[in-house]
Parts: structure tokens; C-alpha cells; sequence
């Protein structure tokens, strides 16, 4: 018979091992959320779902909601990561930018609409209220839908600071928030005009959403474009943290910027930040 001491130490040690393999588990177990702009968020999922694949025991969570809310979770500890589609300012200077790619913003309009473009006086007589309908433009008539972002959203930001205008010079009939939004406001509505990423307005217009880009100026709004920097209305997209961020969302932002997700950005028509 085996000796009560030598019983009572075995039961420790296997105590001791089962502890052992439960803190080891739960140090394998790592999540990283993510908030922040909407026009990111569908390329992060992307970057996630291929991150997690080679980091078993690591997830990746990505929840929209504004590049103000993506800087206002980081700097109240909420997430770990701030998805920040624009330049950081000079007010900013408390957190850090990884810039991941470059976007533009494009205006878009109803497939329906046979307007190319139009000049940046008549994107402001429209958004300003002065022109209302569409035959003082061109050869499409009817009143304009106004659409616009609500504040927060840094495509309006980007948007109004092109333009040389304020937010409270804006004049729209539907204020909407991401991307998505603004895509179905205008497919459904051939007077409507509103503006969103260059690379959500080409994956619509690849997906056969009755939805168009046209030219904001005299340069096509496309990712080439955007690529080159011709297009005028071109923008960081940023990951956002704290300075010294812990080591599992640092080496997440080395995936998140290097080559291995080039194709994903480019898939998404975004031009990678080396360009």
C-alpha cells in the first residue's frame, strides 16, 4: 500500500500540473479589440481573420463606429486599437498612428445619373443649399437629395476641409454615418448625391450596386489615382494606440502594416502605405 505522505505529495503534483496547464491556457489566450472607422473595419476584418489563422489562441475584435470613436476607446482604455481613416492632428499628439494604406473620397451619384463630374464651386453650391436641382448641372433633372455624414465621421471632416468649408455650412436632407448607409441612401435614390471611401465606392460599383463615382475636380476617382496622388482628396488610414503598446497588439501592428497583407489592402482597393 502506497504511504499516505507519498499519496497526499502525488495530489499536489497533479494539483500543481493542472494549474500549471490552466494559467499556461490562459496566457495562450490573447483578445485585441479594434474600433474605430467604418471605411478600415472591412479590411481589418480581413487582416484579423488571416492574423488569427497563424496565431492560434489570439482574437482579433473589430467593431465600426467613427474614427472619433476609435481615438475616444483608445484614450479610455476601451480598445486596444483606434481604426482613425485621416491624418492625426496636432491635439493628437498623445497617441500614435501606424498608417496602413491611403483612401480618397469620392463623390457618388445613381447609376442612373449621367453626370461625369463636377467642378468643386458646384459640390459646394450643392452642398451649401444653393443649387437644388439637377438641371442647373447638367443633363439630369429633378431636386437633389443632399447626403451627407454626421459629425465624427473623418470622410466629412476630409470632405468639408477639401472644400474649404465648414460642417456648419453643410446643407443635407439625410445624415447618415458609414459607408454602407450612404450607398443605400443613393441606390435608392437616382437624385441623390453623397460622398464616401474611393475604395467602398469601387467595391459597389464591382459588386453591380446602382451606384457611381464621379469626378470631384478634374481627376477620376479611382485607387490608381489615389496610388499615384494625383486625385486630390487623398487620406491616411491609421491603426491608433498608445505610445509602447503591450507586445501582443505591437506585433499585431507589424502584420497589420507589412507586405503580408498588401494583396488584402489592394483587394480592397486601398493603395498600401509604402506608395
Amino acid at each position: 500500500m502506497m504511504p499516505a505522505r507519498t499519496i497526499v505529495i502525488a495530489i499536489l503534483s497533479a494539483a500543481l500540473a493542472l494549474a500549471g496547464q490552466a494559467v499556461s491556457h490562459a496566457q495562450q489566450e490573447v483578445r485585441i479589440v479594434v474600433t474605430g472607422s467604418s471605411t478600415i473595419a472591412p479590411l481589418m476584418m480581413d487582416i484579423a481573420q488571416r492574423y488569427e489563422a497563424s496565431h492560434p489562441g489570439v482574437q482579433v475584435d473589430v467593431q465600426t463606429g467613427g474614427s472619433s470613436r476609435g481615438l475616444s476607446d483608445v484614450r479610455r482604455k476601451l480598445a486596444d486599437i483606434g481604426m482613425v481613416s485621416r491624418a492625426l492632428g496636432r491635439e493628437e499628439g498623445d497617441v500614435a498612428a501606424t498608417r496602413i494604406a491611403w483612401d480618397g473620397v469620392a463623390l457618388i451619384v445613381h447609376a442612373q445619373n449621367p453626370l461625369e463630374r463636377l467642378s468643386d464651386d458646384q459640390v459646394r453650391a450643392i452642398y451649401t443649399g444653393e443649387v437644388t436641382r439637377w438641371e442647373a448641372l447638367g443633363p439630369w433633372d429633378g431636386p437633389i437629395t443632399v447626403v451627407s455624414k454626421a459629425e465624427g465621421r473623418s470622410t466629412l471632416g476630409i470632405f468639408v476641409h477639401y472644400l474649404g468649408l465648414d460642417i456648419r455650412d453643410i446643407r443635407a436632407h439625410t445624415i447618415i454615418g458609414d459607408n454602407e448607409q450612404a450607398v443605400k441612401v443613393v441606390a435608392g435614390n437616382p437624385r441623390a448625391v453623397g460622398y464616401i471611401s474611393i475604395g467602398a465606392a469601387e467595391y459597389h460599383a464591382s459588386a453591380m450596386t446602382p451606384i457611381r463615382a464621379i469626378a470631384l475636380g478634374s481627376v477620376a476617382p479611382t485607387s490608381a489615382n489615389v496610388a499615384n496622388g494625383s486625385y486630390p482628396v487623398r487620406r491616411e488610414l491609421n491603426l491608433v494606440t498608445y505610445p509602447d503598446p503591450a507586445a501582443p497588439v505591437e506585433e499585431f501592428l507589424r502584420f497589420a502594416s507589412g507586405e503580408q497583407v498588401h494583396d488584402l489592402i489592394s483587394e480592397h482597393y486601398f493603395s498600401p502605405a509604402s506608395n
